[in-house]
């Protein structure tokens, strides 16, 4: 259920400029002109610059330049993707908190965002560094889909990251196979895809990035500044945290919708577009085995087309890639 501070800000960012009553607000939230009060001073302690007049009501002057539920909701234009939100200072692991809420039966679209993870990990259990210059969230979805069909929903979230992110800085960002935003060579966003499902119906799936925004070279330890990049670097400029969530929650949303009307087909072909070094050789490892082979592209299902040792096609459904100039 909407909780009544969220109807609040949408009330509010409906009557834009204008001033709202506080009796009307009441009437709207079904609560007290005395409750009303005590949310506006939340919001200013929050951050916001309220405006009251005594014979007019209320209205937002400003919002903080950061990234809160209440920040986040003010101008978010989604349905039902972060009407849910829960924001923390400080984590071991967003994608720990998104078990713990999926098992309390959290809401499909419930995000939960951090300012710094302090056990952040990545596919294969790799460490992510993840500290307060970037994005580190989760997003919760119960999708109508069969299991076998859950790792689409890692190359998804990949296409919808990559579109958002393009739309707000132009940059010229390429997807890794199967979960990794690139600018060049070094990478930008990692994507670490969780389910927990039956043996015919998914429970719940988190989809949790780490977004690196507004890092510089000196913000990484010397282990990984060489693969490592952010948005600020790469543009010269820092970022507003909150505008990119948004822009990232109403993108994932119409992508995810579209997925289910419509199939893996348009993904896939989103995806392919941008994929890096596709067409080019590229270095197979996996756990038996490791060759050099063309990046052929990916299958109805998202799982990796390489062409083998002895110069097939070969479908890959688990594998490390990598590239000869690394």
């Amino acid at each position: 259920m909407e909780s009544t501070r969220s109807r609040l800000i949408k009330l509010l960012s409906q009557s834009k400029e204008s001033y709202i009553s506080g009796q009307a607000l009441s009437e709207a939230l079904g609560i007290s002109r005395n409750a009303i009060w005590k949310h506006m001073k939340d919001l200013e302690n929050d951050g916001y610059r309220i405006d009251a007049k005594r014979s007019q009501g209320y209205r937002i002057v400003s919002f903080p330049d950061k990234v809160s539920s209440n920040t986040i909701r003010w101008g978010l234009k989604t349905k039902w993707m972060g009407q849910h939100i829960i924001h923390k200072e400080s984590v071991p692991s967003t994608q720990l908190i998104g078990h713990e809420i999926a098992r309390e039966n959290a809401p499909n679209g419930t995000i939960i965002i951090a300012e710094e993870q302090t056990a952040g990990k990545g596919r294969m259990k790799k460490n992510w560094f993840s500290d307060k210059e970037g994005l580190w969230t989760t997003l919760l979805l119960r999708p109508p889909i069969p299991p076998n069909k859950a790792s689409e929903l890692t190359l998804l979230a990949a296409v919808a990251l990559r579109e958002a992110l393009h739309e707000l800085t132009n940059l010229p960002i390429g997807i890794k196979w199967p979960n990794d935003l690139l600018i060049g060579d070094k990478k930008l966003c990692g994507i670490l895809t969780e389910m927990q499902a039956e043996q015919d119906r998914i429970d719940y799936v988190l989809i949790g990035f780490g977004l690196n925004v507004n890092q510089n070279e000196a913000s990484w330890d010397a282990s990984i500044r060489d693969i490592a990049t952010s948005l600020k670097m790469e543009s010269g400029k820092s970022w507003d945290k909150k505008e990119i969530v948004q822009t990232i929650l109403k993108h994932f949303e119409n992508t995810y919708e579209m997925y289910l009307s419509e199939g893996f087909k348009t993904i896939k072909s989103t995806w392919e577009e941008h994929a890096f070094k596709i067409g080019e050789n590229i270095k197979i490892n996996t756990f038996h085995d490791a060759w050099t082979g063309q990046f052929l592209g990916i299958t109805d299902e998202g799982a990796l087309i390489v062409e083998s040792q002895d110069g097939s096609p070969i479908t890959l459904y688990s594998a490390e890639i990598t590239w000869f100039d690394r």
